[in-house]
Order: C-alpha cells, then sequence, then structure tokens
C-alpha cells in the first residue's frame, strides 16, 4: 500500500501493489472516493487482503 499526500493532514491519496503487473494502481477507498484518512486506505487495504474469503 502506498499512500501519497492530498494537501492536508487528513486526505491521502492510497494505492495498491499488484504483483502481477509489478506496479502500483490507485484503489478507490469504500466511500467510493481516490482520497481519504490513511486509517481509511489501511482499513481497506486490509478488507482486501487480509479476510478469508467464502468457499
Amino acid at each position: 500500500m502506498r499512500l501519497r499526500s492530498g494537501g492536508s493532514a487528513s486526505t491521502w491519496g492510497f494505492a495498491l501493489y499488484l504483483a502481477s503487473t509489478d506496479r502500483y494502481e490507485d484503489t478507490i477507498l469504500p466511500t467510493g472516493s481516490f482520497a481519504g484518512t490513511p486509517e481509511e486506505a489501511l482499513d481497506c487495504a486490509c478488507g482486501l487482503y487480509l479476510t478469508t474469503p467464502d468457499i
């Protein structure tokens, strides 16, 4: 995960690293925005990569 400053302490861009393409891709937060707080970005990344998929 990479954060990019959005101009204020509470607004940050968010990108996830994709091993398949060997690069970072901008990611939309669950709020529908490309920018948010660092906490929102971490929650989103953890939700995508650390949850058990339903089988």
